[in-house]
């Protein structure tokens, strides 16, 4: 069962799409991509919060926790390279941001798109707490 946390709201409005938070935002997004296209393990672990709430859905992967998503890397001798077709961020206040970004593989031409969830955690600092990884399909068959 999960803890609930309560937290006064004051009653300033949010701001959404800060600058300084979209940059603080890109700047994880920036070095996990590097991380990613230099297969360099500790750097993408750091990154993600190390709890185990932690998510991330792959293409191939359904990982819960981060003990999952370490096992998971662990296993991987490098990845599919790719190039950024489209990157959007969003930021909600001063804690939380959303990355999406729009990719092609080099390999075989295929579409991808990644979801990030970040959170500003306290004495920790940004963390990715859910990811979701998907290639495009060239049709739907459930779809009418």
């Amino acid at each position: 069962m999960l803890a609930v946390t309560r937290i006064r709201r004051n009653h300033n409005p949010m701001q959404i799409n800060d600058p300084d938070i979209i940059a603080e935002a890109r700047h994880v997004f920036d070095t996990y991509e590097d991380a990613l296209m230099n297969n360099r393990t500790e750097v993408l672990d750091g990154i993600f919060w190390a709890d185990p709430s932690t998510i991330r859905f792959g293409i191939t992967e359904i990982l819960y926790g981060i003990e999952a998503i370490r096992a998971f890397r662990s296993s991987v001798k490098a990845y599919a390279k790719r190039v950024q077709k489209k990157v959007h961020i969003t930021s909600f206040g001063q804690d939380f941001a959303c990355t999406h970004l729009e990719y092609q593989r080099l390999d075989t031409g295929l579409i991808g798109r990644e979801t990030k969830i970040m959170v500003r955690l306290p004495d920790i600092g940004w963390r990715v707490v859910s990811a979701h990884v998907s290639l495009l399909a060239s049709h739907d068959p459930g779809r009418t």
